[in-house]
């Protein structure tokens, strides 16, 4: 009698197919030695889907007719207890957030170097040994924010278990707000910023507890952006006298309603003067600076004269740049605020270094 293969099964979806050889192999390094089926195309994918079981589907989101996103969303319908990877090669916040809405356990870059490779591999290896009832959100570094972003503004209920080696925490969000976080002995708002710095760890998405006690009343975008000061400045040993006169103010930005990052730019350098709530800070100064560029030259083309303001409105987020003199300033705000709010917020983030 032959006996019955026990291994986990993957199907693995990709249309470029070196990348799903590539991939192949490295998913046959994973401990738990898994049965690996491979699709190049999203039709495939799901018709391989109906015929037979599989624990884990790992997509890659830009493909030909049916897209990876597509997939996912199907699949989320027809198959919820599957486990699911979004892969892909663009760097793309707009990706990572309709990834995570429709139910994703893990958003990954494809994995370039063998740091991420071994990244990757253990977060696919803890997806295969996670209990079905339960949920698994994987990191890439740097991506608690991320996390804790999208569960708001989804407008989600659930409770956040975190784990980073011997340390837990849990964040307790209702309704799209954070109401309360525990750490070690912490709770509240100390116990949200101190789980806020880990570097590395993982995830359970937990159920609500509607019944909570609120000991954390101040908005998610709040406090990410103090967040993000409190870690900038424990990183910090010293400061020019023009870097410290821009940090004075960083503190008032959480007071600021419907502001989730601000950049403060110098024209010609790649690092930002001041950057807060943002995880990868150079992107956004980079498309700032371009977009300053290039409708500044368009206004002198124009003859429409020097650019004032100039506000980028978004599915996810809203932003607003300005330029004044030396600095320029680029803030990004919730997509409910409108073309009024963002101008007179503006000039209230403006105002506190006296532009």
């Amino acid at each position: 009698m032959a006996l019955m293969d026990t291994r986990p099964k993957i199907l693995l979806v990709d249309d470029d197919p070196d990348l799903v050889e590539l991939y192949q192999s490295v998913l046959g390094q994973l401990p738990s030695r898994p049965e690996i089926r491979t699709a190049n195309s999203g039709q495939r994918a799901l018709a391989m889907l109906a015929s037979e079981p599989f624990r884990l589907m790992v997509c890659d989101l830009k493909m030909p007719k049916v897209d990876g996103l597509q997939v996912l969303s199907i699949v989320r319908r027809k198959y919820p207890q599957l486990r699911t990877v979004a892969m892909t090669s663009v760097v793309d916040e707009q990706f990572r957030s309709r990834a995570y809405g429709l139910g994703v356990d893990l958003f990954w870059h494809k994995p370039a170097t063998e740091q991420e490779v071994q990244m990757f591999l253990e977060c696919i290896e803890s997806l295969l040994g996670q209990e079905s009832e339960t949920g698994f959100r994987g990191i890439q570094s740097k991506s608690m924010v991320d996390l804790i972003q999208l569960e708001c503004i989804s407008q989600s209920s659930s409770v956040l278990h975190i784990i980073n080696g011997a340390l837990t925490a849990k964040i307790w969000i209702l309704d799209g707000e954070v109401v309360d976080a525990e750490a070690a002995e912490q709770r509240g708002e100390p116990a949200f910023q101190t789980t806020l710095s880990w570097r590395t760890g993982s995830f359970e998405t937990l159920p609500a507890e509607p019944s909570r006690p609120r000991t954390i009343f101040k908005s998610y975008n709040a406090l990410l952006l103090e967040s993000a000061q409190a870690l900038d400045e424990s990183k910090v040993q010293y400061q020019s006298e023009k870097s410290t006169e821009l940090q004075q103010p960083a503190a008032l930005l959480s007071q600021i309603n419907g502001l989730e990052f601000v950049l403060a730019l110098t024209p010609g350098e790649a690092e930002p003067k001041l950057a807060r709530g943002l995880e990868n800070p150079k992107a956004m100064a980079a498309w700032a600076m371009q977009s300053l560029e290039s409708f500044g030259e368009l206004g002198e083309k124009l003859q429409a004269g020097p650019l004032e303001n100039l506000s980028v409105l978004g599915p996810q987020r809203h932003v607003s740049l300005v330029p004044k003199g030396d600095i320029h300033f680029c803030a990004g705000w919730t997509n409910k605020m409108s073309i009024q709010d963002i101008t007179e917020s503006m000039k209230k983030v403006l105002a506190l270094w006296r532009c």
